[in-house]
């Protein structure tokens, strides 16, 4: 049985920025630095940067950090008040924001204050989508499908639409259709008071939707695949769709022991991938597994 592992899977450029800032920090501060909520999602990784001394805290346990301990804000980003709250607190922040979520966080504030009604495709307490709420002071929409916007928006108002980086690209392409047919200023250009101009546009993080194609013919051409990634990962939940819909022998893990052997029945070759924050080295514990437990049982089981 051929084992192959997504050459285009693993981390994005964004997680492997916050989990490299993570673990410089935790050197340079001997261990004394504090992440709000999981720096990623994906426990196997969580578990690894917490053997180096990473702990995860509540946005309540801020003002009860020991002194000197500093909080990581992880690649999803904040709202303005966790700043303002820590700053308060007399805590210092390491910003680990992922710079293409950052610029999401500019582009929606900036439409916000010219006075737009802001619609979000995306999950409303998804961690992304809080830092997004609160860059508005959540004076948005947020929507998942088009049904949810017959009974939220506007459509008489001068609209701007932008997406959850880690949505799926053909449930964006939907709604804008949708919304170019109803709403007369949808998406136009805005001047601000220094004659800076700017636009909305697909926000989807490009390191999600440029693997799909890529993904859904790495599918078709494995008789299994194995998508690894954390159950509360959104990428993940996108990308584990474009294969299954190229591939039906598609199973989703999270950890090494939910593979089941009964899968791999009559396949000769089996892909390997995972979401943006499925780390390679996770995967390559997958590959192994199967290769010298799951074949060797059933070799014995012949």
């Amino acid at each position: 049985m051929l084992i192959t592992i997504d050459n285009f899977s693993g981390f994005c450029w964004g997680v492997v920025r916050t989990v490299q800032i993570a673990e410089r920090s935790l050197i340079e501060n001997k261990g004394n630095v504090f992440v709000l909520g999981n720096i990623i999602h994906n426990p196997m990784e969580i578990a690894r940067l917490e053997a180096k001394g990473l702990r995860t805290i509540t946005h309540d346990e801020i003002d009860k950090l020991p002194t000197g301990g500093k909080v990581l804000i992880r690649a999803h980003g904040e709202p303005p008040e966790t700043y303002r709250r820590a700053f308060a607190a007399n805590v210092e922040i390491i910003d680990a924001t992922c710079p293409v979520v950052t610029k999401l966080q500019e582009r929606v504030r900036k439409f916000y204050e010219a006075g737009f009604q802001v619609v979000i495709f995306g999950k409303k307490d998804h961690a992304e989508m809080l830092g997004l709420r609160g860059v508005c002071e959540d004076n948005c929409i947020v929507i998942k499908n088009t049904d949810e916007a017959l009974t939220t928006v506007n459509f008489a108002l001068p609209t701007v639409l932008f997406s959850q980086t880690t949505m799926d690209k053909a449930g964006y392409a939907s709604l804008r259709g949708f919304f170019e047919q109803r709403i007369k200023e949808l998406v136009i250009e805005v001047r601000t008071e220094n004659n800076e101009s700017f636009f909305a546009k697909d926000t989807i993080c490009g390191q999600v939707s440029g693997r799909e194609a890529h993904l859904a013919r790495f599918a078709s051409e494995n008789d299994i695949m194995i998508f690894v990634a954390g159950k509360a990962s959104s990428n993940g939940k996108v990308l584990y769709e474009v294969c299954k819909a190229a591939n039906p022998r598609t199973y989703f893990i999270e950890k090494i022991d939910e593979l089941q052997e009964e899968w791999f029945g009559g396949a000769d070759t089996v892909g390997i991938s995972g979401a943006t924050s499925t780390p390679h080295w996770y995967m390559g514990q997958v590959k192994e597994f199967i290769e010298h437990d799951i074949l060797a049982n059933m070799t014995i089981h012949q």
